[in-house]
């Protein structure tokens, strides 16, 4: 019965590739859960990644292009490789600038750094477009501190109102 609903191989018609559809669907939903928001909600490369490979193994399944069980298995492997590297990181700061990258101080003391700007590819309109989108102003002197982030957003330190 199960054969008939999800087919084999490759030659699957378009009711069986449905039915696998649905059943990724859920898996991927489980796999997302059990991996934690991190996954879809950090959005760092190494997250990023994850989400990349885990679509396009499951897409395999999908099409009948890789076993079934064999690719929701690899997909268990990889989300469970990624929550363990996401554990291992807040135990060892090397580990996790390795994986995830460090911030890039790009403006402090009311001086933009050039260099850190030329190695994040960002130009001073692309950064005060965000500081625009980010704290409603148009002036750096408001600002304390300015960081491209790992996962590519830049942050602002506002400096203390006396």
């Amino acid at each position: 019965m199960i054969e008939i609903l999800i087919g084999s191989g490759d030659d699957i018609n378009t009711l069986q590739m449905v039915f696998r559809a649905i059943i990724i669907f859920f898996i991927a939903l489980f796999l997302i859960r059990l991996g934690g928001l991190r996954i879809i909600g950090e959005k760092s490369g190494f997250d990023i990644a994850v989400v990349i490979m885990l679509g396009a193994i499951l897409s395999r399944a999908i099409v009948g292009a890789s076993p079934l069980i064999d690719t929701i298995m690899a997909s268990l492997a990889m989300v469970s490789v990624n929550k363990l590297l996401a554990w291992l990181c807040t135990k060892n700061k090397r580990l996790d600038y390795f994986l995830k990258g460090r911030p890039l101080l790009l403006y402090a003391k009311g001086k933009l750094h050039q260099s850190n700007m030329s190695k994040a590819n960002l130009s001073q309109t692309e950064l005060m477009t965000s500081l625009r989108l980010e704290t409603n102003s148009e002036n750096l002197n408001a600002v304390n501190t300015a960081h491209m982030e790992p996962n590519g957003r830049i942050s602002f330190v506002l400096k203390k109102k006396v």
